[in-house]
Order: structure tokens, then C-alpha cells, then sequence
């Protein structure tokens, strides 16, 4: 049986087997035989879950350990389906049997204490040593095409099995089900790449398939990442708004308890996988497939041919299917939240639940609002609420909610509409610089490596969204834009930036977004001394590789910047000339070398000049 298929069984079994797993590791009385879960999977199956589990719990050992543990658990697995059950061990949570195993591995340096404690703090204590950093294991690397095409063709399914281990152990709070289709298109591409005489070069096959095939790896870990960041940050309460907001978007025709209830158990799922606890996080992934499969007639019409794939494509074709359409009859408004007389007293007796029917009601009806500008008019809603509920406060003080709202989505509309203004007119290059500028000024503490990283994500994002429609440039825009905010903000905590970016990451997380674009000229920042290294200029201003030239004078407009936060156009513009200049003259003569290291002083001399003018 080939991965591709294994997957496939795996999943329409799964549901079953991994309900019988416990909901949590504070379940310990919770026995399951580990025998009946084997047979229900398999015995591929069940090894491919089980070098998940090892290579994400033990990051730092070896490829070997990890598959000789596996192994290990397999064939207890093994033994106690053929021998239904028999023997105490065979009756052990499956949970405790993983952490077992690795407890009893010797030269595996780093679990000597938790294996020292008892179930549950002894699982608490391994998803506390789970290390997400990218400096913590090395990048992914391009297998060898020759020697991985004669290993896929004498053991295929080791080599799946070995990239299974090695996306594991990089990713250990990726979701299992992303991890093993990632597995099924590698064994795609190496049946591509190795297996198809129409391939001539199996190595250019591998050098342009693997990205393909690890971009959703990276992409799903981001977004991971990035939920769980904000459950660590703005808590629970703000992570279930976020949900809903979307939910209600996507399925307006679902009511509002069926609503509420997707939102807890996805709140709950990201809980689990958050955690790093894969067996919760596998489970309730499945568990809300299951019930919004079952319920797709009540939640979305637009979801049935999801339901009817194979498992394995299901949650990825919900997630990218369209907005179900609105319910025939609703209402464009939701003044009854304002103009109601009881609003004041449902908001006194029921708070989150009165500000939660607001947000679903609203969010179902405007698709073409980002999830996030949802959530600030939600807070905008409390807070007026706030104001006009109090003793005292005018009969029609809530009436004014709605010229706020008003001009908050006129706002809104704005910055985004001037954004893709400014990038139809400039074009990618030219429209990152602009980014540059104003984010060196904002935060001159980042690198110029992370500087030109971010703003080329964020021109990216412009070159996706700035041409679809007014109606769904906002939810492009903003979502896109708060997952490079998201990473901002974790390299906050990691490495302080400046308080400006502190208070925007840690004050709302709704309203991060226009606060960081509210950011200007870091007052704290000690501007760059002008020293002979901070402006170099050789012979390789030269190339004609035009992306690699374009890199190197944003590394020095970045440079210029933090030199002079406060640089105006008009000297930027002078600066910018003189630079042209003195690069066309150099590179036309005969000692290019020569001509830099005598022209790039005086560049820098009337430089100095100009800025100081």
C-alpha cells in the first residue's frame, strides 16, 4: 500500500480510533487498548502517527532513535491486537506508552527530570521543552536526487518515512494531518521526479518540486504559530471573537449556537495544538470535521463537495471554499442592538453573550470586512455601551454608535485604497522602498535583513490583493498584513524592538494594525554614527543582476535612514541622485575599483552636506 492510499485509509478510520483516545493527559484513569487502535489503523498508519509523536516530542535525537521508538511502539501495538488485549501494558493509555518509551531510551540528555514526574505534569513537562525556533534545527535541505531516487525505488516507504521525521522534528506544534499530507505530495514528486522517463533531470525536478511541496508546511506553520501567539497574548476570549467573526463570514446561514459551538471547539482544538499535546490536537481536528460534515445542511451549502472527498482533502477544501451566500431576508442593519430599549439591560445581565450575538449578526452580514476591523467594531460597540448604558447617560446616547461606525469603515477603506494606489503607481520595487522608509523609522532596531524580509512580504501582499474586488480587498489586505504584524510582534517578545511597538502588540490585538501604522519616527532611537563602514561602495554596484543590485541599495537606503531618521524627500532625492551619479561614472571606467574608493568618500562628504543642510 503506498503513502498516498495509507493516508487515505488513515483518515476514514481515524475519527473512530481517535475518539478512543484520551481527551487529555489529566485523563490518566482513561485506559484504551493501544491492540483495538492498531487494527483500526493499520500497522503503516499507525507507524507514521507514532514517528510523528517521537520526532516532535524529542527534537535534539537522532533520526534512528526516533524510528527504532516508533518501531518499538508498533510492535507492542502489534502484539496486543494479536493477542486481543492481553497483558497490563496493552491496556495503558497510549499517551503514557509514548512517554514511557522515551523515558526508558538512554542517551536521550534533557528528560531526565521530566521523566522524574508523574503523569499528567510529566506530559506538561515534554510540551514545555517543544523548541518551534528556527535556529533550533537547520533549514530543510534538498535530498540528493540520485541517491533519494534509488533509495524511493528499493525502500519507498522509509524514505516518505524519513521526510516525515524530518518535518516532524522541525515543526513540533504542526497538526499531524498537515505533516502527512505534506508526506503524500513527496511521495507525488519523487514518483514525478524518479519514476517518468518525460523527466530527463531528476535533480532540476527536485530543485523546483521541493518548494512546491514544503510551502504549505511553512505556510500552515506560520498561521499556527501566529493563532497560537495570539492565545498566549490576548487569551482565549479574544482568539473565540476572532473565530467567530470568521465563522459567522463564511457560514451565515448557520445560527447562532451552532456558531458559538464551531467557535469552542476550534477554540478548544488550538488550545490542544497549541499545546504541542498532538493526540488532543489530532482528535478535536477531526472531531469538528465530523460534526461539520454531518451538519453541512444546516451550515453551509456551499461545503457538500468537501464532504464527499477523500478525509484527507476535506478540512483543506472547506477552509478555501467560498463564503456560503447570505440567508434570503436579511436585513442589511442591526440597529435593534442600538435602538432596542432593552439593549442596555441584555449588556448589564449577559455581557459576552450580548456582545457576541453583536458580532455574529454583524460579521454574517459584511463578508467584505476583514475578520479584524470586525473585531474593532465589536470593541468600538462595547465601549459605546459602556458609555451610553451608564446612570445618567442621554436617552439617545447610543444612537451616535453609528456615525462612529461610519467613519471607522470609511477609514478603514481608505488606508487600504490609498496603499493600493501607491503600489499600481510604483509598481513592487519602488513600492517596498516606500515601505522601507517608513518602517526604518518605525522600528530602525530590526536588521536590515528582517526589514527587507517583512516589507517584501508585505509588497507581496499588495501585488495579491490590490487587484480583486472592493469587496474583498479588506479581507485580503488586513488578514494577509496582521500575519507579518503577528511576526513583528513575536520578534518583539523574543528581542524588544522599541515601546511603540510594544504598546501596539500588547494594547489590542484588533486594532494592531492601525496602530503600527500610526507609528512614526522612533524619538528613543540613538541614530548610526557616520563611520567608514557604515556606507561601503565596490566594483559589485556594478552587476547586472538587477534583483541583486536592488538588494543592495536597500540595504543602503536602510543604512541612510538610520543614519537620518528624520531625512526629508527632497534630501533623500539629492542623495539618491548623487549615488546614481557617482555608480554610473565608476562603473564606466576603467579601475572600477579604483574610481569607488576614491568617488565613494566624496559621496559620502557631500552626503553629509546635504543632510545636514
Amino acid at each position: 500500500m503506498n503513502w498516498k492510499t495509507m493516508f487515505y485509509v488513515l483518515w476514514l478510520v481515524s475519527l473512530a480510533a481517535v475518539r478512543a483516545l484520551p481527551r487529555s493527559y489529566r485523563d490518566t484513569e482513561e485506559k484504551t487498548s493501544i491492540g483495538k487502535r492498531f487494527s483500526q489503523l493499520q500497522e503503516n498508519n499507525f507507524r507514521a502517527i507514532a514517528t510523528i509523536m517521537f520526532a516532535q516530542y524529542v527534537q535534539g535525537g537522532t533520526e534512528g532513535k526516533a524510528m527504532a521508538m516508533a518501531e518499538a511502539v508498533t510492535g507492542l501495538a502489534k502484539r496486543c491486537a494479536a493477542a486481543a488485549g492481553a497483558g497490563p501494558r496493552c491496556l495503558q493509555p497510549l499517551g503514557r506508552i509514548f512517554l514511557d518509551t522515551i523515558c526508558q531510551e538512554k542517551n536521550l540528555p534533557g528528560f531526565a527530570d521530566c521523566c522524574a514526574q508523574r503523569d499528567p505534569e510529566r506530559n506538561d513537562c515534554f510540551l514545555a521543552l517543544k523548541n518551534s525556533s528556527g535556529g533550533f534545527t537547520s533549514p530543510f535541505e534538498t535530498p540528493n536526487a540520485e541517491a533519494a531516487c534509488k533509495n524511493h525505488s528499493q525502500h519507498q516507504d522509509p524514505l516518505t518515512g524519513q521526510f516525515i521525521y524530518e518535518v516532524s522534528r522541525r515543526h513540533p506544534f504542526l497538526p499531524a494531518p498537515t505533516i502527512l499530507s505534506a508526506a503524500a505530495r513527496y511521495e507525488e514528486m519523487l514518483n514525478e521526479c524518479c519514476g517518468r522517463a518525460e523527466e530527463p533531470d531528476p535533480e532540476e525536478c527536485f530543485r523546483r518540486q521541493v518548494p512546491i511541496v514544503l510551502r504549505p508546511v511553512t505556510e500552515d506553520a506560520l498561521r499556527q504559530e501566529h493563532t497560537c501567539g495570539i492565545l498566549k497574548k490576548f487569551g482565549e476570549r479574544t482568539l473565540k471573537a476572532l473565530k467567530l467573526a470568521q465563522i459567522s463570514q463564511k457560514f451565515p446561514k448557520a445560527d447562532f449556537i451552532t456558531a458559538t459551538k464551531l467557535v469552542m471547539d476550534v477554540a478548544n482544538m488550538h488550545g490542544a495544538c497549541c499545546r504541542g499535546d498532538t493526540l488532543d490536537c489530532l482528535r478535536d481536528r477531526e472531531g469538528i470535521l465530523h460534526y461539520v460534515c454531518t451538519n453541512h445542511d444546516i451550515i453551509s451549502s456551499k461545503i457538500r463537495p468537501c464532504c464527499q472527498k477523500p478525509l484527507l482533502q476535506r478540512s483543506e477544501c472547506i477552509l478555501s471554499a467560498a463564503n456560503d451566500d447570505k440567508p434570503p431576508g436579511l436585513s442589511p442593519h442591526v440597529r435593534e442592538f442600538i435602538e432596542d430599549k432593552g439593549t442596555c439591560e441584555r449588556f448589564a445581565q449577559d455581557r459576552d453573550t450580548h456582545l457576541a450575538r453583536f458580532l455574529y449578526e454583524y460579521s454574517r452580514r459584511h463578508p467584505e470586512f476583514s475578520a479584524q476591523m470586525l473585531l474593532r467594531i465589536g470593541e468600538g460597540y462595547e465601549e459605546l455601551l459602556e458609555e451610553c448604558c451608564k446612570a445618567g447617560a442621554p436617552d439617545d446616547g447610543c444612537r451616535r454608535g453609528e456615525e462612529e461606525l461610519k467613519k471607522h469603515i470609511y477609514e478603514t477603506e481608505s488606508v487600504m485604497k490609498t496603499s493600493c494606489d501607491i503600489y499600481k503607481e510604483k509598481g513592487d520595487y519602488y513600492f517596498q522602498n516606500e515601505l522601507l522608509m517608513s518602517f526604518t523609522k518605525k522600528m530602525p532596531q530590526l536588521t536590515s535583513a528582517e526589514l527587507i524580509r517583512l516589507t517584501k512580504r508585505m509588497t507581496e501582499i499588495g501585488s495579491k490583493c490590490c487587484q480583486l474586488s472592493q469587496d474583498k480587498l479588506l479581507p485580503c489586505a488586513e488578514e494577509n498584513l496582521d500575519l507579518v504584524l503577528g511576526e513583528i510582534c513575536r520578534r518583539h517578545l523574543t528581542d524588544p524592538i522599541n515601546p511603540g511597538v510594544c504598546h501596539c502588540c500588547s494594547s489590542s490585538y484588533a486594532r494592531r494594525r492601525p496602530c503600527m501604522g500610526q507609528l512614526e519616527v522612533d524619538e528613543q532611537y540613538v541614530p548610526l554614527a557616520l563611520t567608514p563602514g557604515l556606507f561601503s561602495f565596490h566594483e559589485d554596484l556594478c552587476t547586472t543582476e538587477e534583483e541583486e543590485l536592488q538588494h543592495k541599495k536597500q540595504e543602503m537606503l536602510i543604512s541612510l535612514i538610520k543614519y537620518k531618521p528624520r531625512i526629508t524627500p527632497a534630501q533623500l532625492g539629492a542623495v539618491t541622485a548623487a549615488f546614481a551619479a557617482m555608480r554610473e561614472q565608476c562603473c564606466g571606467a576603467g579601475q572600477r575599483e579604483a574610481c569607488f574608493a576614491r568617488e565613494g568618500p566624496e559621496l559620502i562628504k557631500r552626503s553629509e552636506e546635504l543632510l545636514s543642510a
